[in-house]
């Protein structure tokens, strides 16, 4: 990499707004001090500055799958390289994707055609299109029944596709609109309810609702994920900016924390016990999970629309993906702990 080069420059640019940049006038800053994160590099990525949206990490073979939503594209970064390997075209209005490593396939979601598509991870190849509801957004993997769980955001419905046929098998009304999925090994799949305020527990054989959980202090969740091994889960609310902790066992809520505003995307990393809240506003929030407890270790803004965030739980390398990089076009950020 050339020195004071483009990249290099962002990067400078990327560590002062992490060492602390204001907070905008009318949001409240969430508590600990700047971002605790070092900029490695900023990976450049085709096309144009539509809007970028959700992640997938295979962290084995050193793949990040990005949905560029505006482009209709999603991108598969080599994260040892740090190198654009391939770019799989017409999925339209892609938001959701997901690669489940031990199929070896990506999912994702076409909230233009109400899709979701099964890609052959290696070589990209659409290998079905099954239908799915109204906007078609994040999804969830369930190892045990090798499923695919579908959040329809607007349908307010999860799609239930079985990744072996590459058909649709069920179909649950979550009764409002639907936020983020997630597995939980227990046997059960949670989906935010954004329009109630609540998070759903779904058994994954009988695609039953078995308990709804209200969310109190929260305004709209939407962001969600787990940490199993601790019997705990986090909900962001994207409403008021805040972060709820969730008891996987009880249903009970404690420790609500601020966040930036309107987060959107969360990323856990079980090694470190660290949780990424990324929020639309740019602002990301690092925090340490301790005796099932979350602590703010800093926030601040990264970048612009810096709302997607992944992690790899080998390198404890976090990537975020933005739409519009200082050459006009989108990249991803890197950084470490």
């Amino acid at each position: 990499m050339v020195v004071l080069g483009v990249a290099g420059i962002l990067m400078l640019l990327v560590t002062a707004t992490a060492c602390g940049q204001a907070t905008p006038a009318g949001s409240t800053a969430p508590a600990g001090g700047g971002l605790p994160l070092t900029a490695v590099t900023a990976v450049p990525l085709p096309g144009d500055t539509g809007r970028v949206d959700y992640a997938s990490l295979d962290p084995a073979a050193h793949r990040l799958f990005i949905a560029h939503l505006g482009a209709s594209q999603v991108i598969e970064v080599d994260t040892t390289t740090n190198q654009v390997v391939n770019v799989i075209d017409n999925i339209p209005g892609v938001h959701g994707v997901l690669v489940v490593p031990e199929l070896h396939r990506v999912f994702a979601t076409a909230t233009t055609s109400n899709e979701v598509l099964t890609l052959d991870e290696d070589t990209g190849t659409v290998l079905s299109r099954a239908p799915a509801g109204d906007y078609p957004d994040g999804l969830a993997y369930d190892p045990t029944s090798h499923r695919v769980w579908v959040t329809n955001e607007t349908g307010g419905t999860e799609t239930v596709l079985d990744t072996t046929t590459g058909q649709i098998v069920g179909t649950v009304d979550v009764g409002g609109d639907a936020g983020n999925v997630a597995y939980d090994p227990a046997g059960r799949i949670l989906v935010a309810v954004q329009s109630r305020d609540q998070v759903v527990v779904i058994d994954q054989t009988t695609f039953t609702i078995t308990q709804r959980v209200d969310i109190p202090g929260c305004d709209h969740p939407h962001g969600l994920a787990l940490d199993p091994d601790h019997r705990v889960g986090f909900v962001a609310c994207d409403g008021n900016a805040t972060l709820h902790t969730l008891d996987l066992d009880t249903y009970q809520t404690s420790n609500p924390l601020k966040v930036g505003d309107t987060p959107d995307v969360l990323a856990y990393d079980p090694g470190m016990g660290r949780l990424y809240v990324a929020a639309e506003s740019g602002t990301v929030t690092v925090l340490a999970e301790n005796n099932r407890q979350l602590t703010v270790l800093g926030s601040g803004h990264l970048a612009d629309d810096a709302h997607v965030v992944a992690v790899d739980p080998a390198t404890h390398r976090s990537y975020y993906p933005i739409a519009q990089g200082p050459d006009d076009h989108p990249q991803i950020l890197v950084q470490a702990p």
